[in-house]
């Protein structure tokens, strides 16, 4: 196996950037999902897992360099994340007040309605919600949803036969031809040699509805949730890649070798 491509997600929810190295260390990737737009009304994080309310957020997009972090809106135009004004401006394109911020507030919270209620019923329907706190698994600020990294194999993403980016994966992880789809679920408790680190493999990662929606040109494909609905119930859950800490920080890069330990 091998690292096929690595990414990150400056803005949580927004569209992120593909790159050739990446740092790693127990918070995460350096500049993955360290800001986000919390909801002035009901100060939850905004998440497109609320695609009611942010599924809009995929048609921006975010890229991190020793500047600052810049946002591209659906216009092409772009602006800086520290701009004045940036709220405003970001509250009147989403049609809700909105605060961008870079430190997760305490108890930090999200929307998850119940993804498969939302495929059957539609993106503006009322359906069953939990609230969900959120980085449990991840020090620091970072806004992540539940650990400090996500992996997914092209083994899986060939099974289900849509794009990697759908699933907003840090690594996506070359597989040799004939290697099975979810075998991740069978990495869970071991560790992965990755470029300079070593990666903890903590759980799979259970899928929402945001791989069904539309990602900037990408169109809508029921089928990223639908087929681990009906192929990859793990604990009643519908999965596809792994969620994974950092035991060992280092420098991950395009084409790194990846090794499968005990």
């Amino acid at each position: 196996m091998r690292v096929e491509s690595l990414s990150r997600y400056p803005v949580k929810s927004m569209l992120g950037e593909t790159v050739t190295t990446l740092f790693v260390d127990k918070g995460g990737a350096a500049g993955d999902r360290r800001l986000a737009l919390v909801d002035a009304t009901t100060g939850r994080v905004a998440s497109a897992k609320q695609p009611r309310l942010w599924r809009e957020l995929l048609h921006f997009s975010a890229t991190a360099d020793t500047d600052g972090v810049r946002i591209r809106i659906p216009d092409g135009t772009t602006v800086a994340a520290d701009e004045p004004g940036i709220d405003n401006l970001l509250s009147g394109l989403l049609g809700r007040p909105v605060h961008l911020v870079s430190k997760r507030p305490q108890g930090a919270t999200l929307e998850r309605p119940d993804p498969e209620q939302v495929l059957e019923l539609g993106l503006d329907a009322q359906v069953d919600t939990r609230i969900v706190e959120i980085a449990k698994a991840t020090p620091g600020d970072s806004f992540t949803d539940l650990a400090p990294l996500h992996a997914i194999t092209t083994a899986t993403c060939e099974r289900i036969g849509t794009e990697a980016l759908r699933y907003r994966p840090n690594l996506v992880i070359e597989t040799p031809p004939g290697y099975p789809p979810y075998a991740e679920n069978t990495w869970v408790g071991r560790e992965l040699a990755v470029g300079e680190a070593r990666l903890h493999v903590l759980k799979p990662t259970s899928r929402c509805a945001v791989p069904t929606l539309e990602h900037g040109a990408l169109p809508r494909a029921p089928h990223a949730l639908r087929t681990p609905v009906a192929e990859n119930l793990v604990e009643s859950l519908p999965c596809a890649g792994v969620y994974l800490e950092v035991l060992t920080p280092g420098t991950i890069r395009a084409g790194d070798p990846v090794s499968l330990g005990p």
